[in-house]
């Protein structure tokens, strides 16, 4: 086993508040740069874009983990990591089921769906920046039923933080982990769960300037997960 180096949130040009640069071939690109071997692809509501992700990061050795950053009901935001793309499909449906549609006809070009080409195969139709109708305990439930992992964005933040909006962790909140974006405080390891440090990329000279390690045996979610979990010698630090 050995360390492999991941980036867990990174958005696409499909998230409304990400650079347009923010392409499949160019997200690839930079991420090889930065020598990441695992990233997460998270766009706001939404999961679109990571299919040919997917698809150029295994011709580069790079494992690409299907992902989405979830406003909760609460205005929380919420990573949600899952094993395969079906599972990251099924989930979606019930996220949009939950999420308004846009009523501003010009925002929707600000949420294109692109091809490995960079060719715009669409545009999204729902308001990716609205927050969910499911409360957090509802979300991080529907993450685990599709075997997913659920990790607080960002606590470090005011804005959309659980810990910005609530104040605290609920006790019987299952969550998997908690992301922090800038500065580590020794208060965060009484939650007593895994910690990873991502970029929260929405440009691309900052996919990797923020990373987590991944002490694991091979580059797939099993391995992944395991990390997660601290099992079988797997672990993830930062």
């Amino acid at each position: 086993m050995r360390f492999f180096k991941g980036d867990l949130h990174i958005h696409t040009c499909l998230s409304p508040c990400a650079d347009l640069e923010m392409s499949p071939k160019n997200i690839i690109k930079r991420a090889k740069e930065e020598n990441l071997e695992i990233i997460a692809i998270c766009d706001h509501n939404s999961l679109e874009n990571s299919e040919p992700i997917i698809n150029l990061g295994k011709k580069e050795k790079i494992l690409v983990i299907p992902g989405m950053e979830i406003t909760t009901k609460e205005e929380v935001h919420l990573l949600a990591f899952f094993q395969s793309l079906d599972k990251a499909k099924e989930f979606q449906r019930i996220i949009y089921d939950n999420l308004p549609d846009l009523e501003d006809e010009k925002f929707i070009e600000e949420q294109p769906i692109v091809d490995e080409e960079e060719y715009v195969l669409g545009f999204c139709k729902k308001a990716l920046f609205s927050a969910v109708n499911l409360k957090i305990e509802e979300i991080v439930e529907k993450i685990h039923y599709f075997g997913g992992i659920s990790v607080a964005s960002h606590i470090d933040r005011e804005a959309f933080s659980i810990i910005g909006q609530l104040g605290f962790i609920p006790e019987n909140l299952k969550l998997d982990g908690v992301e922090f974006a800038f500065y580590y405080k020794e208060e965060y390891k009484f939650y007593n769960l895994p910690l990873i440090r991502s970029s929260d990329a929405h440009f691309l000279n900052e996919i990797g300037q923020r990373f987590s390690l991944f002490y694991i045996d091979d580059l797939n979610f099993e391995e992944f997960f395991l990390a997660f979990k601290n099992k079988d010698g797997r672990f993830v630090k930062i």
